[in-house]
């Protein structure tokens, strides 16, 4: 198999073609899927990306203890069985290098990298109604039209990356985590601050406190964390796994979280100690079992999210011992419950404050002030000085990242503007006031945050093609949102999400971490199977929701 660093040969730019049928953003995971359907079903069809090669997240993630959370043979496409059982991984949760190995294989085996354009970045894209096309700039200064146009840009890929005054004044080297470095930092020996402590901040944490001199550590929000058991996988592994392939693809397309494993318990119907024992049995199997497959009531019922939520507590006390660090670290009753922010996987990471050169700063009381030339500022005067600053601060979640494109629908629409004001999409892949626009990650869909990734962007990127199928096999070249069916969309999401305890918590998942972010449950919270049920049913339907036309005609309901 290819190294990554094996194909920089390949990765020299293509010009983009001046037009398109359909132009794609992004070559992750979404992007690559797209754009083989589109080329296989005869479309002239090509892809863009900032990135110099392909892997998206698994591009730009590459900070140190960068890997899986989800089980390593279910973040995988389901389209074709020999794609599937052709690569081997080599352990259960791998890390970034060997998935962006995956990913390079996917192109190669695909024979992709033909048909895009690397170390390219849409800048504008305006719709052209009497011609029913979008006119796309680039920051190479091409200008290319196409009949679609699909963003597969990632639901956690626009970093905030200028998030404390005086950040150019700092003599040392800072990075955000998505944007990590290609050839690393050295860090050896030298005096590193870390700031968050999500789940890309406790990756960062356990993996670089043994060869730092001294590791700072800001933490404002407590988390959960669950312990990662992340066994190596031989022959037989690989053989075990690939061997359930007509399994994992008839199953977990229909679960709840799009993960091969399902709530299958119901908190009244069990004793407390037979809850217990199923809590102990899934915190036990070191991956996001508890979060995804415990009791479903965690996310409704204030008194079952408080028990689980301390049975969790109790399992990182037990571990720290220290009363000032359980003070930082452990969330306290009434911060929020477990599983009502992203749950991060971990080895050792509690652990990692015990070691003598790791101190936990808690900036909750005690904000972070400035970034200063010496360190870091916290309000009360201190300064904690450092040579490096390592930013784990998080991302303009589902929107961030199309926004930061000039994108004008009809009459003048700006999608950031329209996102300023409301988040809302219809299905989470179409945006009314803006033709043709398809997206994947977007907000009100599972895939912009409450999904095992792979399972939902193949499944919004063959709701794509198959939307683009119809056009084509009825004459129709405009589809757009109307804005009833948008209105029926968001109002059915919000139902569902208000009902859940995440609506009333604070985090990435409401978009509270981006100011003045309008606020709105970004995630679709009714279950991957149930999003997958509407999204068929508007297809077989003939796509009710949505207005279709040929280019310069009345539109058609």
């Amino acid at each position: 198999m290819l190294d990554a660093t094996q194909n920089s040969a390949q990765t020299r730019r293509n010009p983009v073609p001046a037009e398109l049928d359909a132009l794609v953003i992004g070559t992750g995971v979404a992007g690559l899927y797209q754009l083989h359907q589109l080329r296989e079903m005869g479309l002239k069809v090509h892809a863009c990306d900032t990135a110099s090669n392909v892997g998206g997240t698994w591009y730009w993630n590459r900070y140190p203890g960068a890997k899986f959370d989800s089980e390593a043979y279910i973040y995988q496409y389901l389209f074709d069985e020999k794609l599937y059982k052709d690569w081997t991984w080599s352990e259960r949760f791998p890390g970034q290098r060997e998935i962006e190995r995956w990913m390079h294989y996917i192109a190669d085996r695909l024979d992709l990298r033909r048909d895009i354009s690397f170390s390219t970045t849409i800048t504008r894209a305006t719709f052209d109604e009497a011609r029913g096309l979008w006119t796309v700039e680039t920051d190479q200064g091409e200008t290319i039209t196409a009949r679609y146009l699909i963003g597969c840009t990632g639901m956690l890929s626009a970093p905030l990356e200028d998030r404390f005054p005086g950040q150019a004044s700092f003599k040392g080297q800072i990075v955000h985590t998505g944007r990590y470095p290609k050839e690393g930092l050295a860090l050896e020996g030298k005096r590193v601050a870390v700031i968050g402590t999500g789940a890309t901040g406790i990756q960062v944490i356990q993996t670089i406190a043994p060869e730092v001199e001294k590791l700072t550590v800001f933490v404002r929000t407590p988390q959960y964390v669950l312990p990662m058991k992340n066994p190596k996988y031989g022959p037989d592994e690989a053989a075990w796994y690939k061997g359930r392939f007509d399994e994992l693809k008839a199953t977990i397309p229909h679960t709840f979280t799009g993960f091969e494993y399902d709530f299958s318990n119901t908190w009244a119907d069990l004793t407390p100690e037979e809850r217990r024992a199923v809590l102990e049995e899934v915190h036990t199997d070191g991956s996001l079992k508890l979060w995804l497959a415990s009791f479903a009531e965690m996310f409704f019922d204030e008194e079952v999210s408080e028990e689980i939520s301390e049975f969790v507590r109790e399992k990182m006390r037990a571990r720290l011992k220290d009363p000032r660090l359980i003070d930082i670290l452990v969330p306290k009753k009434g911060d929020y419950g477990f599983g009502t922010h992203r749950v991060p996987l971990e080895t050792q990471y509690l652990e990692t404050y015990l070691r003598d050169n790791v101190e936990a700063v808690s900036v909750r009381d005690n904000p972070i002030a400035e970034i200063v030339p010496e360190g870091v500022r916290l309000e009360d005067g201190t300064v904690h000085e450092v040579d490096t600053i390592i930013m784990a601060v998080g991302f303009d979640a589902g929107s961030g990242a199309l926004a930061r494109i000039d994108i004008t629908g009809r009459d003048g629409m700006k999608l950031a503007e329209e996102w300023r004001k409301d988040i809302r999409t219809t299905l989470g892949m179409m945006k009314f006031g803006f033709p043709n626009l398809f997206m994947t990650g977007a907000p009100l869909a599972p895939s912009a945050a409450l999904c095992n990734m792979t399972t939902c962007l193949q499944q919004q990127t063959e709701w794509i093609s198959g939307c683009i199928r119809h056009m084509q096999e009825t004459g129709k070249d405009v589809m757009e949102p109307t804005a009833e069916g948008e209105d029926d969309w968001v109002r059915h999401h919000d139902e569902v999400a208000n009902a859940t305890l995440i609506s009333k918590t604070n985090s990435w998942y409401t978009g509270s971490n981006v100011p003045g972010k309008p606020r709105r449950v970004l995630s679709y919270t009714g279950g991957v199977g149930t999003y997958r049920g509407k999204c068929d049913e508007m297809a077989k339907e003939g796509y009710p929701a949505f207005a279709m036309s040929k280019a310069g005609a009345p539109q058609e309901a």
